[in-house]
């Protein structure tokens, strides 16, 4: 099992090439790969889904109460379905982040578990 450490500095990797990899020039616009395949109707929500879903299994790993896992989820199903509209979803991607939320929602949540003890 990784280090609670190790596992978060990969979320992160793959949360930022997600969600924040890219800028948009003269902007403070990022957005990531979620926003790009995206653009590929059906294949593309499709492709992002699974990756989202694999930090899920991480946080899982990770010993994130179910609850937390639940939100996840809840951020994953939003992204997809509303992601899955031509044009509108392209947009909610870049806004919305579910990838980035997620991993945030883990950190506080680890934080305040390590808190307690």
């Amino acid at each position: 099992m990784p280090s609670r450490q190790s596992g978060l500095a990969e979320m992160e990797v793959l949360t930022r090439l997600l969600d924040d990899r890219f800028r948009i020039p003269g902007t403070s616009i990022h957005f990531g790969l979620d926003g790009l395949i995206g653009l590929v109707p059906g294949l593309g929500d499709a492709a992002t889904t699974v990756a989202s879903l694999y930090l899920v299994y991480r946080a899982r790993a990770l010993g994130a109460p179910k609850p937390v896992l639940a939100r996840m989820i809840v951020n994953i199903l939003a992204d997809t379905a509303v992601g899955a509209i031509p044009l509108l979803g392209d947009v909610f991607d870049v806004a919305f982040k579910a990838n980035r939320r997620n991993l945030d929602l883990l950190r506080r949540t680890l934080k305040e578990g390590a808190g307690r003890g």
